[in-house]
């Protein structure tokens, strides 16, 4: 029997009964919240309901190849006239800001698959076993027999390749390719989504990374690779936070390494840090990241601090 069957019938039972439907995506939008989001609302207005989709920040400009889709300040909606609510990826990256909002009498619903989230909702479909939410919807479309459209196809395989890094990471199942083998036979463009979301890269992002490798240090006794991106930089290069999503991912393919680290100044004073690993390295990186008050996956967490990253004599420092 196909996992969180009963919930997904639960859901759809929810969205056929209701008019008004609101999808949340989190806060600086990534491939698995953005494709999950957009192919449940190719599926919601095939019903002919309204629906909008909610994020702190708006749609990135690099997925702008795949969709002319808009994302919606909360604070811009009268989140009172939707019924259903449902909260996709990552959903204690905002989600939490909105949920005081929300009145009992509202249908709030959670498909994620990062582990230890507390939020508490009316359906909660949470499965950190999984590669991707994208992979998550995808059996949701299955289990109540919905027709998958080039459109819906396109999107949830722009979740599972952002959330694999195009199918190299462990996630990456035999169920997964098989996902990837439908969704192609569906018309899903898979060159195109790679292209958009991998490939296709601003002269920004490069003189970015740039900084950020030549930034590189190796920790030899833990086999710690990190870096560091200051506000400075970004501003040098006209470059945004978008540009520092895959920066810990590349560093950690450096041999000899067991995971990376990159610190970035945000706004408001804060430092994010992004840990990367593999599977074969034998590095929970979820650990690290809580001991900072962060969290995530086994070999994808991140964390936030506040602080101001200041270069000395003896190399880089939190102040």
């Amino acid at each position: 029997m196909l996992k969180f069957a009963k919930e997904f019938h639960t859901l759809n039972y929810a969205i056929r009964g209701s008019r008004d439907i609101l999808l949340f995506a989190h806060g600086r939008p990534d491939g698995d919240t953005v494709g999950s989001a957009l192919a449940l609302k190719e599926y919601l207005d095939s019903l002919g309901k309204n629906v909008d989709i909610a994020c702190f920040d708006s749609l990135p400009d690099y997925l702008a190849t795949l969709s002319s889709a808009t994302f919606i300040h909360p604070d811009n909606l009268d989140l009172a006239k939707y019924k259903l609510i449902i909260a996709t990826d990552s959903v204690e990256r905002g989600f939490e800001k909105i949920l005081p909002r929300i009145s009992p009498d509202q249908v709030t619903a959670i498909i994620d698959h990062h582990p230890d989230i507390t939020i508490q909702c009316d359906i909660m479909i949470v499965d950190s076993s999984y590669s991707s939410v994208c992979e998550m919807v995808y059996n949701f479309f299955v289990a109540n027999e919905i027709k998958i459209t080039r459109e819906i196809s396109t999107y949830l395989m722009l979740g599972i390749i952002a959330d694999t890094g195009v199918l190299q990471h462990s996630n990456t199942t035999s169920h997964v390719l098989e996902i990837i083998s439908e969704l192609m036979k569906k018309g899903a463009p898979m060159a195109k989504i790679i292209n958009a979301t991998f490939n296709s890269k601003k002269i920004s992002t490069l003189k970015l990374w740039g900084r950020a490798f030549e930034r590189a240090r190796i920790n030899q006794e833990n086999g710690m690779i990190t870096s560091v991106i200051t506000k400075a930089d970004m501003t040098e290069f006209g470059a945004t936070t978008e540009d520092i999503a895959q920066v810990a991912t590349i560093l950690n393919t450096v041999p000899g390494t067991k995971f990376s680290l990159v610190l970035s100044e945000r706004g408001d004073g804060i430092i994010k840090g992004s840990l990367r690993s593999e599977k074969y390295k034998g590095v929970n990186v979820s650990t690290l990241a809580a001991q900072f008050g962060g969290g995530g996956h086994e070999l994808a967490s991140g964390f936030e601090i506040k602080g101001k990253i200041v270069e000395t004599e003896s190399g880089w420092k939190i102040e």
